[in-house]
């Protein structure tokens, strides 16, 4: 548990990694590696809209479902990452019982889509998150992207499974480019 203002660094969070960690208000995140993420690496629980949550540095991989999580509000940015073995890389909480709008911010990140990946991020467009893609973002698959960059939902804060709305860059919620998101297909077997 990260209090407000808290810096954790250079750390590495073994096998399992239980339900990571957790960042109420603004916090650091800085060359943190999970050699297998649990519920999630880390979620962040800002406490008011200015908070940001920094991720730089570091990797994690063997998320069965999402690597990070906003459940309140702020800002979440990850940069300079690497993701392998994932769901998603990042969700804004689709469920929680306080909604707001969220935003994520990727920047120079390096993932590997695996068998399991649903999608890059996922958002909820009827609350105003955003995401964008920012510098250069390495995305290894094994075959043309199915793997969508961004999964828009219809979020709820009744605890409910929220539905899917649509995908993509539309330069509203989602923002990327062929600049800013670069998909490489690779060998299979890093899957």
């Amino acid at each position: 548990r990260l209090s407000d203002g808290a810096v954790l660094e250079n750390v590495i969070i073994g096998d399992p990694a239980a339900d990571g960690i957790h960042c109420y208000g603004s916090c650091t995140l800085k060359n943190v590696w999970w050699e297998r993420v649990g519920e999630d690496a880390a979620t962040f629980r800002g406490a008011k809209d200015s908070d940001v949550m920094l991720i730089d540095g570091g990797g994690a991989s063997g998320a069965k479902d999402k690597v990070f999580q906003n459940n309140l509000v702020g800002t979440m940015i990850i940069k300079n990452f690497y993701f392998e073995h994932f769901g998603k890389l990042y969700r804004s909480c689709g469920n929680c019982s306080r909604q707001t709008a969220r935003t994520v911010i990727l920047e120079n990140i390096t993932a590997v889509v695996g068998k399991k990946s649903s999608c890059l991020v996922g958002i909820n467009e009827n609350y105003g998150d955003v995401a964008i893609f920012r510098g250069i973002n390495q995305i290894y698959a094994a075959e043309k992207p199915k793997v969508p960059a961004c999964q828009k939902f219809i979020g709820n804060a009744k605890g409910l499974e929220p539905k899917k709305s649509s995908v993509g860059a539309d330069g509203k919620y989602c923002f990327y480019d062929d600049t800013t998101l670069i998909w490489h297909l690779c060998d299979p077997n890093l899957r």
